[in-house]
């Protein structure tokens, strides 16, 4: 039976009937006289539909969804109704589940999982999320169930106890993973509400978070090329991966991946989109500083038998891991500083030395807004490598061209880089 006004279809729902009405565009809807309450709306291209709880109360008609068809076949849509109804009863607001989640852990674990096989995540923001669902959120709120999460529930039981023993930065991390989290599955469908919506971290703690200060000042410059051109003789791979950072102002992770074959003598160093964290490629001025060290790098390499596409290989030809390139600063830094003090230390330079800050944030490949990004776009490159060369100068004034020919470690003197070798074709792209 049809009701012609609102193209409502009355059947007996099952998988068979479902899939050809799907076909009649004329039919908007389906319902069956055995459940009132249950109303399936098929959407725009008729593959897949939505089930939806209809109540009627104080004159007025409120539907809430309870899954996407077919995810949620008809006997399963069937199955859940009566627990559906019963807490809509109780909470008008309740949150309205599939798969049988009941609470937070049942999310946390869905998306810990969707994470691990995500590979659009590098494998250290995978290893973020693993270790916070386990050791943070699992423990504090995995317990509490899905209709009792709200501010007051957060507050007493996730952040201001994690703040008393954690940074303040770490507990927004945790806070922003379960924020994201309940995003990703209300996206889904997976939960029709989404209680976090409208919470944010400041609704618990006002205090700013500022980032933490570079524990490199320039003054240490000098001391640190030093440490570096000893380091060349014994570990001419940690020396060469902390005067990349240095350098360039790069991410450990995009910087252990690195290839000859996207580095070009005195044009550009290319890091492909995949290798960075913000997921867009990022090309970087080679000068003639950097370009005498990479000869005298591969050199190095080529007279200890490898001749392989990696900068930092490891023993079985792939790059390093991300462990084994932050031993690298367990062993350089020795605590005293950490590899992203590199890049904080190479930002700060920049400023000093009077790179524009536009240009300053497109070395570091951070994100610009469309106005910033057009405005720099035509002369980016040529304005990028003149604050590497400034940067670069300044570094050999206090050190940089150790490796030169003729340059014993530690010492100042500039010199000519070396010119490329008969091995140059690794430079080439």
């Amino acid at each position: 039976m049809t009701d012609p006004a609102s193209k409502t279809l009355h059947i007996k729902f099952s998988e068979a009937e479902i899939r050809r009405h799907a076909e009649q565009p004329h039919i908007r809807q389906l319902r069956d006289p055995r459940y009132p309450p249950l109303l399936l709306r098929f959407a725009t291209g008729r593959a897949r539909a939505s089930w939806l709880i209809v109540r009627h109360a104080q004159g007025r008609s409120t539907s809430t969804k309870l899954g996407n068809w077919p995810d949620l076949p008809a006997r399963a849509a069937i199955e859940l109704l009566p627990q559906k109804l019963a807490e809509l009863t109780g909470d008008p607001s309740a949150v309205v589940r599939v798969l049988g989640w009941e609470t937070v852990a049942d999310l946390l674990r869905w998306y810990d999982e969707r994470a691990a096989r995500d590979r659009l995540l590098s494998s250290k923001r995978r290893g973020t999320v693993r270790s916070l669902v386990a050791c943070q959120l699992l423990p504090r709120v995995g317990s509490l169930r899905l209709l009792s999460v709200d501010r007051d529930a957060l507050d007493e039981r996730l952040v201001w106890p994690m703040q008393e023993a954690r940074s303040l930065a770490y507990t927004r991390q945790a806070f922003g993973l379960l924020k994201v989290a309940f995003k990703q599955a209300a996206r889904l469908k997976k939960l029709t509400i989404n209680p976090l919506s409208d919470v944010v971290f400041t609704d618990f703690i006002q205090t700013k978070i500022r980032p933490k200060p570079a524990r490199l000042r320039p003054q240490q410059l000098p001391e640190l090329l030093e440490h570096l051109a000893e380091r060349w003789e014994t570990r001419p791979a940690d020396a060469m991966l902390a005067l990349m950072m240095l350098c360039h102002g790069t991410r450990i992770g995009e910087t252990r991946l690195a290839k000859w074959s996207h580095i070009a003598v005195e044009e550009e160093w290319f890091i492909p989109a995949d290798d960075t964290k913000t997921g867009a490629e990022h090309r970087l001025p080679i000068t003639r500083h950097v370009t005498a060290l990479l000869d005298a790098y591969r050199n190095r390499q080529l007279a200890l038998g490898y001749d392989g596409i990696y900068l930092f290989p490891r023993g079985d030809g792939r790059p390093w891991t991300d462990r084994q390139a932050s031993a690298v600063f367990d062993r350089l830094g020795a605590g005293e500083w950490t590899s992203h003090d590199l890049r904080k230390i190479a930002r700060s330079m920049w400023a000093d030395l009077g790179v524009d800050y536009l240009i300053g944030e497109l070395l570091l490949n951070h994100a610009l807004d469309d106005l910033d990004a057009a405005y720099i776009h035509t002369h980016a490159m040529t304005l990028k490598r003149s604050a590497l060369e400034r940067w670069h100068l300044w570094l050999a004034a206090r050190g940089f061209p150790f490796f030169a020919a003729g340059t014993g470690p530690g010492r100042a003197e500039q010199q000519a880089p070396v010119k490329a070798s008969s091995h140059a074709g690794w430079l080439t792209v």
